[in-house]
């Protein structure tokens, strides 16, 4: 077990050959792997963060909004909070070369942090992985020469079942009411009729029928099909498995372990298609959505500005969320992504190269999405408000709906879901290498040898297994539960903030400057540390305080969950959040010494987990100074040198 380091004052040590303090650095990465190129961790990043969110979050809160007035509070935000974060994390793995964990061995008082975003990552992990199991499902169901959801004459289907052309399930008095609307004239043969009606067969009169709620064929094969939530009266009653949904998941997590089980020498491979075909399809949907007939229509729902929507304050917070999520930070997987570069790489450039990219395609991914629903309002002859939806209801409703209504349908449906899947893999793989990396630095014995890929695949097989109840009949109600509580904004801008303060104020902006310095070889302008010191921390605390006061209880359509639901939730929320301060007092309790001795000595960066919490943490320390010294180059050695 490697020492505590003395305090020795504020001077780095001078009049040491480069060429040592080279191997030097070279020695405290030890066995660590490296990606194969430069262009491996930029790519690893575009997979990462650019995922399902891009696609059916961005666009419909772009139009909820306000339009494109949304871009305005959107960059604020990014400038404010999305890049420095983004920037720290990175350079913080990076020097570190730890995962979410390891690197807050640079403030070991509150590596509670990293506990936090493990936490964080581990319940996202768990629930993205459903919706890449909905992708697969709707992509085996593409394959056939008529979408299932296009048409009312599946046996899930219901009498207020209605297609997109108009028509209900044959047979029915609706039916009848369908021909008779589109033909004018009464349908050949004889149909008995139903007790909607509660009339003779003499009687037949369709305007009985004419404010009867109808379902579109598309939202009963998502429910009754995919979800089969219709077996389920709420969370208190999940019903039983739906094999197909529950095969799906189980294949979603073997090709996410294919993926990650030799590290990221072979995942930094398959970035190189997952990371960029998507943009290939969606180019091609985009060719194919704009030449739709009343695409313009929707376009100019999706970007028409509304300056009024900037007075409310739930269009801020709209836009600080999306930005946390949408570039993955708080949950750690920044930090693991950045501790696989070469000490010296540029992660200034490619992260904002990334930035670029990843709000260019939230963008990009929004015409395509709304020119799509253009053309089905225009179908229907209804508002495009009145088809656009949110979530899953988005990609597996809305869009789905309109693609039935094009010509050569089950392409459409293919390359849809194709992209849809791949924008999703990737996000999930990384994410699970992101979870590795973290608790693999802390266990370094299963890095070496097949350890790891034993050690993954453990992880897997618990993930999936976690997964599992998600698709169940009633399934959908624990989903929302994780969406909204346990990946929730408010605890992703909890652990953001103190990010920020930590970097800011405990091991010092400029003292991080200097890092930079060290890896990059230029110093970056002052902004960042402006942003970390005082402009993120307001930032985040704000938004993270401003989403508390507006929260209202969760809801799923029309359910609403029980009051013991709620808390649950909660719970959820509650077992990430509360390590950050668990951490703190427990440490600070446990040293010994005068609380400025305490504060000094929990604040000192550390070599390895071993010297942080037992031995060092029980000792009255002495000679220490009120200022730590600058973190030297031996410092990031991995836990088990």
């Amino acid at each position: 077990m490697a020492q505590v380091d003395t305090c020795r004052g504020n001077e780095p040590a001078q009049g040491l050959d480069e060429g040592v303090v080279g191997e030097a650095k070279k020695e405290s990465r030890g066995e660590r792997e490296t990606w194969s190129n430069k262009l491996d961790f930029l790519l690893a990043l575009i997979g990462f963060s650019v995922g399902l969110g891009n696609v059916w979050r961005f666009p419909y809160l772009c139009f909820k909004n306000g339009g494109g007035a949304f871009l305005i509070p959107y960059l604020i935000c990014l400038v404010v909070g999305g890049v420095p974060l983004l920037l720290l994390e990175l350079g913080l793995g990076q020097f570190m070369a730890q995962g979410g964990i390891g690197v807050w061995k640079i403030a070991p008082l509150f590596r509670g942090i990293g506990i936090t975003s493990l936490m964080l990552v581990i319940m996202a992990n768990i629930y993205y992985n459903v919706i890449i199991a909905w992708a697969l499902y709707y992509l085996v169901m593409s394959f056939t020469a008529v979408l299932p959801w296009s048409h009312c004459n599946n046996p899930f289907n219901t009498e207020l079942c209605q297609d997109p052309t108009g028509y209900g399930v044959v047979g029915t008095d609706l039916w009848r009411c369908d021909q008779i609307k589109q033909n004018v004239s009464n349908p050949s043969g004889s149909f008995p009729l139903t007790n909607l009606t509660q009339e003779t067969e003499t009687q037949f009169d369709c305007s009985v029928l004419k404010n009867v709620n109808r379902t579109s064929s598309a939202v009963e094969f998502w429910e009754r099909k995919i979800l089969q939530i219709h077996f389920s009266d709420g969370l208190h009653d999940l019903g039983s498995f739906n094999w197909q949904l529950s095969l799906c998941l189980i294949l979603a997590w073997v090709i996410v372990y294919m993926c990650v089980f030799k590290g990221v020498k072979s995942s930094g491979k398959v970035v190189y298609f997952t990371a960029t075909f998507p943009y290939v399809l969606i180019t091609i949907l985009l060719v194919r959505a704009v030449t739709l007939e009343n695409a313009s229509e929707g376009l100019v729902y999706y970007l028409k500005p509304n300056m009024t929507r900037l007075q409310d304050g739930q269009t801020w917070l709209d836009a600080a969320s999306q930005i946390m999520f949408s570039y993955s930070l708080g949950i750690g997987n920044m930090a693991a992504l950045g501790s696989y570069n070469t000490f010296n790489h540029n992660f200034f450039r490619d992260g904002i190269m990334f930035a670029v990219v990843n709000s260019g395609t939230s963008l990009y991914s929004g015409v395509v999405i709304f020119a799509v629903l253009g053309f089905m309002a225009g179908k229907q002859s209804i508002p495009v408000a009145d088809v656009v939806k949110s979530g899953p209801g988005l990609a597996f409703v809305a869009y789905p709906e309109a693609v039935a209504q094009m010509p050569l349908s089950p392409l459409w449906a293919i390359l849809f879901f194709i992209m849809l899947l791949l924008l999703g893999i990737d996000s999930q793989f990384v994410g699970i290498e992101g979870m590795v990396t973290a608790l693999v630095d802390f266990l370094p014995r299963f890095r070496k040898g097949n350890r790891r890929s034993l050690f993954v695949l453990a992880l897997c097989i618990l993930s999936c297994l976690a997964g599992l109840p998600m698709t169940l009949s009633g399934g959908m109600y624990i989903f929302q539960m994780f969406d909204t509580y346990a990946i929730s904004w408010f605890a992703v801008l909890w652990v953001t903030f103190f990010e920020a303060v930590v970097i800011g104020w405990v091991y010092g902006a400029d003292r991080f400057y200097q890092n930079f310095e060290e890896m990059l070889n230029w110093r970056p302008r002052p902004y960042l540390k402006i942003c970390w010191k005082f402009l993120t921390p307001v930032f985040t605390m704000g938004v993270f305080i401003f989403s508390l006061v507006t929260y209202k209880p969760l809801k799923y359509n029309d359910y609403e969950y029980p009051v013991w639901g709620q808390v649950l939730g909660w719970c959820l929320a509650a077992s990430s959040m509360i390590q950050i301060p668990i951490f703190v007092v427990y440490q600070m309790a446990t040293a010994k010494g005068t609380l400025r001795e305490r504060w000094v000595l929990l604040t000192t960066p550390r070599r390895a987990y071993e010297e942080v919490p037992t031995a060092a943490l029980t000792q009255p320390m002495k000679n220490f100074t009120a200022n730590p010294p600058p973190y030297s180059d031996d410092m990031a050695k991995a836990p088990d040198q």
